[in-house]
């Protein structure tokens, strides 16, 4: 198994940290910038004795060696700063990605793409259609790091164990995202029934504005443990044919209603990338703000420079 990570900053570095020390295949880690891949690659690799793990691990610059990998996660491009939104990133992001998109169609036809970069929906429906991948190949994170965070924030609040929560969000990763306190569950235990109304909508805003909150107290750049600690996790589930259930952007055609447009859903992983997309049972205010989210997307795509 052959895993490339694309883009060697924080988040790339931490996930390739991750996957190598899962052992689950051969790591690559690819920058333009000279020596920084290597020199981190590197870096990893004198961990292993101390670690007691024989992982393999390379760097470089050299975009060619990402030929005949199984999986392909890209994290690079431009990093939200203070006071930029995610969809301020498009046009520079969406360069960028283009070159990368089509190397990967060159040298790696039958990979799994996982997209990282922000903004995090127009960037997976734009490597999607550049690369012209199966939409069961071509899908991004985003609310499964969003549910992350609406579980952790549930958890402070609730002075409970992470693991009694069972978060459910759904929609854009950012401001549109959507976390969903119907489906979200507490020892077993609906959160619209656990707090009040109030206190919800007190915890929905905390999670829609946590990316933001990080970046604000950084000063420059932005998250990277949990963001890596998500990618991991849907690259292990693809590696070991899990089929669980992780919410991922997916590319929609009829699902939740919704065509043409990649969005976060709970989706199926499996050896082969999406195995299913996850309907839920949405009421009537959930599927309009979901639309809602859809929206947002639909309109920013238009603005992508595709073709």
């Amino acid at each position: 198994m052959k895993i490339s990570i694309i883009g060697a900053g924080n988040v790339g570095s931490l996930t390739a940290m991750r996957l190598a020390q899962s052992n689950i295949g051969n790591i690559l880690l690819i920058d333009i910038a000279k020596g920084l891949a290597l020199g981190k690659s590197l870096d990893l690799e004198d961990a292993r004795p101390i670690l007691k793990s024989h992982y393999n691990i390379d760097g470089s610059e050299d975009i060619n060696k990402i030929k005949d990998s199984d999986i392909i996660v890209i994290t690079a491009g431009l990093a939200r700063r203070p006071g930029m939104t995610r969809e301020e990133l498009l046009s520079k992001n969406s360069q960028i990605l283009k070159e990368i998109s089509l190397n990967i169609k060159r040298l790696a036809p039958e990979a799994i793409v996982i997209v990282v970069t922000n903004p995090l929906d127009l960037m997976t429906y734009f490597v999607l259609k550049t690369t012209g991948f199966s939409k069961s190949k071509v899908f991004g994170v985003g609310i499964s790091l969003d549910a992350s965070r609406f579980a952790n924030i549930i958890a402070r609040e609730l002075k409970v164990s992470v693991n009694d929560v069972e978060a459910m969000v759904i929609g854009a990763h950012g401001e549109a995202m959507l976390p969903l306190s119907r489906h979200t569950k507490v020892s077993g235990v609906s959160l619209d029934k656990t707090l009040s109304k109030e206190d919800v909508g007190l915890l929905i805003n905390k999670t829609i504005g946590r990316g933001a909150e990080i970046v604000t107290a950084l000063g420059t750049g932005s998250a990277f443990f949990a963001p890596s600690a998500a990618i991991a996790q849907i690259v292990n589930a693809i590696v070991q044919d899990e089929k669980k259930i992780i919410g991922v952007c997916a590319y929609l055609n009829g699902e939740y209603g919704l065509k043409d447009i990649c969005i976060g859903v709970p989706c199926s992983l499996s050896k082969d990338g999406i195995k299913d997309i996850v309907e839920l049972d949405l009421n009537k205010e959930e599927g309009d703000r979901f639309k809602d989210s859809a929206n947002s997307i639909s309109q920013l795509i238009k603005g992508l420079p595709l073709g």
